[in-house]
This record gives structure tokens, C-alpha cells and sequence, in this order.
């Protein structure tokens, strides 16, 4: 039997707007104040942004289903994602201030740079995940630049401290791979998983 909705574990509002894309009703499940839901984000020793990104989602993904199951909503496939920014092996995660985010935007500048969400959706017992992989370049950012975008507030909640569908996009040269990965869900990606619990995409 074909679903009629999904579960969606983020906050992100790009990533709901990005499911809606699908036609697909979704519901919010989200971190009550009783769950610790940054100390997921917490980078392990060596940890490779591959394994990091990819760990933290299925985290996350294992914490959205708890929930649901506690707070004893309707069975439903959960849908989580995840991403990080990479320089190297680097991993340039959310900003604490807008000082942080000119400290990772100056290393930014004039480089490529990885963006990596992981998806995983959870199906009754059955999970399915899937990683996209993209790449960016940015244009050589002045000093006044970094500090005025920096100041925008847009840095803010933002792996790498930009957000490529806001006015950081004026310093990217070139892109390689998902642009909605980019955004935070990758749409060939996230259909593929959809498919798996039986949704039409």
C-alpha cells in the first residue's frame, strides 16, 4: 500500500520546501527541548567528512524514530538528511557567531570546497540511505566582503556559514553535482528513497 505521508525530521524550511517539490504531504517530527539534538552534531576524532556526515544523519534518523514512537503519533515513513561542508579533510560545520562564520568564509575563499548531505529514511524496519557529493567554488572574497555577509545574518544555521540560495551565491564561480544537495536534500537522491517506501516520484 502506498503512503499518503511522510515524516520530516529537520527543521530545515529549505528541506521542507524542497519535499513539497514532490507533491508528497509531509509532517514535522521534531527535537522536543528535552532532547539534546547538538550533541549529535559533535565531530569525533579523525572523523572523515564522509563518515561524520553520514553517521550524524543515521543519528538523527535513530533519534526521529524514538520519537515518534514516544510520542505515540501514526506509523509513517521518516525521512532525515544532513549536511556538512569539507575543505580537505576539514569539517566546517554550523557558525557560533558571526565571527566564526568570517573565520570559515576567509577559507573559503578562492577554493573548492565539498558540501556532503547524507539521506536515510526509515520505512517500518527497513532503512535506506544515500549520500550526495558536490562541489563548489568561490570566487576570492575581500576582507569587506566577508565582513558584510558575515554581518547579514544569513551565515547563521548554515554548514560552511552560507547559504548558496541566498546572496552568497553572488561569489560562487562554479558548482559540480546537486544544487539541491547543496541546499540541504538532494532531489535524485531523496526520490530514489521515496521509491523504496513505495511513494510515486
Amino acid at each position: 500500500m502506498t503512503p499518503d505521508f511522510i515524516y520530516l525530521a529537520s527543521q530545515s524550511p529549505r528541506r521542507a520546501q524542497l519535499l513539497g517539490q514532490f507533491g508528497i504531504r509531509h509532517e514535522l517530527l521534531l527535537a522536543g527541548p528535552e532532547e539534546d539534538a547538538e550533541s549529535l552534531e559533535a565531530v569525533l576524532a579523525n572523523e572523515s567528512p564522509t563518515a561524520y556526515v553520514q553517521r550524524v544523519t543515521a543519528l538523527k534518523l535513530d533519534a526521529a524514530v524514538a520519537r515518534r514512537k514516544r510520542l505515540g503519533l501514526a506509523d509513517g515513513p521518516v525521512l532525515c538528511a544532513d549536511t556538512t561542508v569539507a575543505l580537505g579533510r576539514s569539517i566546517l560545520g554550523k557558525p557560533d557567531d558571526a565571527r566564526d562564520a568570517e573565520r570559515m568564509l576567509a577559507l573559503l575563499s578562492g577554493t573548492t570546497h565539498r558540501v556532503l548531505t547524507a539521506v536515510a529514511l526509515q520505512n517500518g524496519r527497513r532503512r535506506h540511505a544515500a549520500l550526495s557529493v558536490s562541489r563548489v567554488r568561490f570566487a576570492t572574497m575581500t576582507r569587506k566582503q566577508i565582513a558584510r555577509y558575515a554581518g547579514s545574518g544569513e551565515p547563521i544555521g548554515k554548514a560552511g556559514a552560507y547559504a548558496i540560495q541566498g546572496a552568497a551565491a553572488a561569489f560562487i564561480e562554479h558548482i559540480s553535482g546537486s544544487y539541491s544537495g547543496i541546499m540541504g536534500l538532494p532531489m535524485f537522491e531523496t526520490a530514489q528513497l521515496l521509491r523504496s517506501a513505495g511513494f510515486n516520484t
